[in-house]
């Protein structure tokens, strides 16, 4: 039998639930960050992210939020622009879907920004929406 000489398993890796949920300070941008849409999650700690000057950017999450803080499509994310690269950008902090509304009540995220819908997407002009809908009547179905 194999002696055990590390200091735990998988569990301890885990650690313990941080209690994120508490009240924390809701953190506005600052020069050189930028509020973001996570598009897709791409693996290897990367995510593609429209942010709100609306440019798609490669954004790497930073080390101390991974396996930490769970990213996904639709969530409003800060993001460090890079001064050499125009296209990557850093996830600095994740915001929590009330810290998203209250931003959007502020007017810090613009009013075209769908929040908590999964996907993320720039509400454009949907003037053809009522066309999806299409009825058949008994005799259309006849015919098939």
């Amino acid at each position: 039998m194999p002696k055990n000489k590390g200091k735990g398993g998988k569990n301890r890796k885990r650690g313990k639930n941080e209690a994120d949920d508490e009240k924390r300070e809701l953190v506005f941008k600052e020069d050189g960050q930028e509020y973001a849409q996570v598009l897709r999650m791409l693996g290897n700690g990367r995510c593609e992210a429209t942010c709100i000057d609306n440019t798609k950017r490669l954004c790497h999450i930073r080390g101390k939020m991974h396996k930490k803080v769970w990213i996904a499509a639709g969530d409003i994310i800060l993001v460090g622009l890079r001064d050499y690269q125009d296209d990557k950008a850093d996830v600095i902090l994740k915001y929590m879907p009330d810290e998203a509304r209250l931003l959007k009540a502020y007017g810090e995220l613009p009013d075209n920004i769908r929040l908590n819908e999964g996907i993320a997407t720039l509400d454009e002009e949907d003037d053809g929406a009522a066309d999806d809908y299409i009825e058949f009547e008994d005799e259309d179905i006849d015919k098939i």
